[in-house]
């Protein structure tokens, strides 16, 4: 018996998506209850966009087997990309209720509650995944950010420049640092760093603003 799953796998690579599609749809022929196929076809949906009718397929799979945390997961991006940040998060704790307890996992949720401005959740879990996964960059900005936007300043500066030293190109990161420095009136430090952004991304509108504000209070 052909193994269609892999084969779908091996389309979705080449981007043959029709192929893929067929190949999945032979697979939940095959095995109607085995919910891989419904869980391939539905990341096969998401990637050309449709993402009702993936999250559609996700809870098919769900209903066959509601112990299987990648259909949280990838429902959960789903959802994400719907900008349904509440629904996301519910699929998102499913999948850890399930055993999926990867860094990404914890990324989505942080980032899913970030838009909801729900800032002290998103702090704890991109805290979370920067000790899992103390290379995650995205996760350790994200965490400066909240920090920062909640205040914490201090904290939010050493998250980034941990940024800076896995990242030394980091524009943004220097552009924060400049934020903190000029929350702090200081406004040398602050210029100085929105220079740094400048000279790596010297199209960095915020970080052009920042220095021009620095530079009139530094003449005064």
């Amino acid at each position: 018996m052909k193994d269609y799953i892999q084969l779908g796998l091996q389309a979705m690579q080449e981007r043959d998506y029709e192929k893929a599609a067929s190949y999945f749809n032979q697979a939940i022929e095959a095995n109607p209850n085995d919910p891989v196929g419904f869980i391939n076809f539905g990341n096969l949906l998401a990637i050309v966009g449709e993402l009702e009718k993936a999250i559609v397929f996700f809870e098919k799979a769900l209903s066959l087997d509601e112990t299987v945390a990648t259909a949280y997961y990838c429902a959960g991006n789903a959802f994400y990309q719907l900008e349904k940040f509440e629904e996301a998060i519910k699929m998102f704790n499913q999948a850890i209720q399930y055993k999926l307890k990867e860094a990404d996992v914890y990324y989505m949720i942080g980032i899913s509650h970030y838009h909801l401005g729900q800032l002290s959740h998103a702090l704890v879990h991109f805290q979370t995944v920067t000790e899992m996964n103390p290379e995650d960059i995205d996760a350790r900005f994200q965490f400066g950010l909240c920090l920062a936007q909640l205040e914490q300043i201090d904290e939010a500066m050493k998250q980034f420049k941990k940024v800076i030293a896995q990242d030394e190109n980091h524009a943004d990161a220097f552009f924060n640092i400049g934020v903190a420095h000029a929350y702090k009136n200081e406004p040398k430090e602050a210029l100085e760093a929105f220079n740094q952004a400048l000279e790596i991304q010297p199209d960095h509108l915020l970080a052009g603003n920042g220095k021009k504000k620095m530079e009139e209070l530094l003449l005064h």
